[in-house]
């Protein structure tokens, strides 16, 4: 009797069987590892834009509409605008929260994602606050601005600590703390790098991705998943721990620009 004839096949089929198990257990295994990190990644996050309609936004109709699944603020040479002006999201106020949205500007392009801020009464759609600030010559893109209050509070590249004005029951103070367009009571706490070598991580008319941590007084925006600004807020006089969301179209030439997959989690 030849043994080798009769167990060769046996052997060769239990490598098989073998062999199966082991690839349906990597196939069950992949899967369930994607999924981890897909739900990881969307924790929290809530869409707040349906890339369809405006619902649950506000703003001029003259300057914003959706168009292909995006947020599109535009003027033209007939629509020049007098004020800056928002599309304000209706949802509610934010205290402490990460945003995450993509957004794409022309070259001529002035915008800017606001946050923690007021409504402008005296104003048609306008908001005063914290600004991340977009461009489309990326000459601010990634600073903090304020928008109609201290302006400037960091600028790319920077981590600053802000203080009160002196005096700030005095009529005009804040106004007369502002000095080239920046607010004096700040300090640079740490360098986050060349402004320069940081604009080269943003693309020029083209999709990027703006992340913001906004959490207590350390506010933080991130372009493209780099660190581009961070705000110590110590001015207990006119800093804000909540306050609406919007994006801006700015005065100046014609310009366009556009956000896409909005989504917000609070923290």
């Amino acid at each position: 009797m030849n043994l080798k004839r009769i167990f060769k096949p046996h052997i060769l089929v239990l490598l098989a069987i073998v062999g199966l198990q082991s690839c349906k257990e990597k196939k069950e295994n992949a899967p369930q590892q994607e999924v981890a990190v897909a739900t990881t990644e969307q924790d929290g996050f809530v869409q707040i834009f349906d890339g369809k309609t405006l619902d649950n936004w506000v703003g001029d109709p003259n300057y914003w509409r959706v168009e292909n699944g995006n947020l599109v603020g535009e003027v033209t040479p007939t629509t020049l605008l007098k004020n800056n002006t928002f599309i304000i999201w209706q949802g509610g106020q934010p205290a402490d929260f990460e945003l995450k949205l993509e957004f794409r500007i022309a070259e001529a392009g002035n915008s800017g994602i606001n946050y923690r801020s007021d409504k402008v009464d005296t104003i048609p759609f306008a908001l005063r606050g914290y600004q991340a600030d977009i461009d489309g010559k990326i000459r601010y893109t990634g600073q903090n601005y304020e928008e109609k209050k201290r302006t400037t509070l960091a600028y790319r590249g920077e981590k600053a600590r802000i203080t009160s004005q002196e005096n700030p029951d005095a009529p005009g103070s804040l106004r007369a703390n502002v000095a080239k367009n920046a607010w004096q009571s700040r300090e640079i706490l740490e360098s986050l790098g060349d402004s320069d070598e940081l604009k080269t991580k943003i693309k020029s008319e083209d999709w990027n991705e703006a992340h913001l941590i906004i959490k207590g007084n350390q506010l933080q925006h991130y372009i493209n998943g780099v660190l581009m600004s961070e705000v110590i807020d110590d001015d207990t006089v006119n800093r804000t721990s909540s306050g609406h969301l919007g994006v801006q179209v700015h005065v100046g030439p014609p310009m366009k620009v556009e956000y896409r997959n909005i989504r917000l989690k609070n923290l």
